[in-house]
């Protein structure tokens, strides 16, 4: 199926409009443990339950993933793909940081992104070559050209099953940045770390994890705003990747070697580092 992504935009803000409408209205309510420190509330499933209704109403072709329910595989042709509170941690605790993160996947690729930041007031939206805006109004990524003047987003520590292991390439990743760059900053939203990179409040974002709920809207909307996405050896992003890294292409080349130097302590493989 040949869809043009630019069509299904006015769809996917319909969509990220109802979601962020129940984030700003409701309480977190009822909480579903998820796994060790992990957890979801009734709000992620009341917006994932809303956002999946539209959608296969709107447009029934198109396949579905959710964090909370899953759904849809990856590579089976067109998928949206939706994180309903992004940052549920934050929300649970009344951090403003979080939001609604839809991306539109054709195989493993995104074509589509709109990430809704409900206590911001601030919507974010991109299709492939139609470049990337916020509330309306077009955005590019910054013009840092040096570490030393980078602001650099990390995700979150990892928690859950084998979370000491998996941890380590993380806390070898942050030493070396912790060294060289001006700020590391850790907003606990996935969706936070690419749309700012894509609107330049932030320099650079590295991850090492790609779900497509997380990562499939923010990637083409940094995209489309100028920033260069890459896995962690430097390779071009795609769903399938191990870790998303979006960045001023003029910090790209820099990054890289810093990744290669935190890669020599022996601790990233693939199996940890998801």
């Amino acid at each position: 199926m040949t869809i043009d992504a630019r069509s299904l935009l006015p769809i996917g803000e319909q969509a990220v409009q109802i979601a962020s409408e129940i984030i700003r209205t409701k309480a977190p309510g009822v909480i579903t443990a998820k796994g060790d420190r992990d957890m979801a509330t009734e709000v992620d499933y009341a917006v994932e339950h809303a956002v999946r209704e539209f959608l296969a109403r709107e447009t029934p072709e198109i396949g579905f993933l959710g964090e909370e329910e899953g759904g849809s595989r990856l590579g089976d042709g067109l998928m949206w793909a939706l994180d309903p509170v992004d940052g549920t941690a934050n929300f649970l605790h009344g951090i403003p940081l979080c939001g609604v993160s839809l991306g539109l996947v054709d195989k493993d690729a995104p074509t589509l992104g709109v990430i809704d930041l409900p206590f911001f007031n601030l919507r974010y939206a991109a299709a492939e070559e139609a470049g990337a805006c916020v509330n309306g109004s077009a955005i590019q990524v910054g013009d840092a050209h040096e570490l030393r003047r980078a602001i650099v987003a990390i995700g979150d520590y990892a928690v859950g099953e084998n979370a000491e292991e998996r941890n380590r390439p993380r806390l070898a990743l942050t030493e070396e940045l912790a060294a060289r760059v001006q700020r590391i900053r850790m907003f606990g939203s996935a969706a936070i770390d690419l749309a700012w990179v894509a609107h330049g409040r932030i320099d650079a974002a590295i991850m090492l994890s790609n779900n497509p709920w997380d990562t499939a809207a923010g990637v083409i909307i940094a995209r489309e705003a100028g920033a260069t996405v890459i896995d962690i050896d430097g390779s071009p992003h795609s769903m399938t990747a191990q870790a998303t890294i979006a960045a001023s292409p003029k910090l790209v080349a820099d990054l890289v070697e810093l990744i290669a130097e935190a890669r020599k302590a022996g601790v990233f493989d693939r199996k940890i580092a998801e």
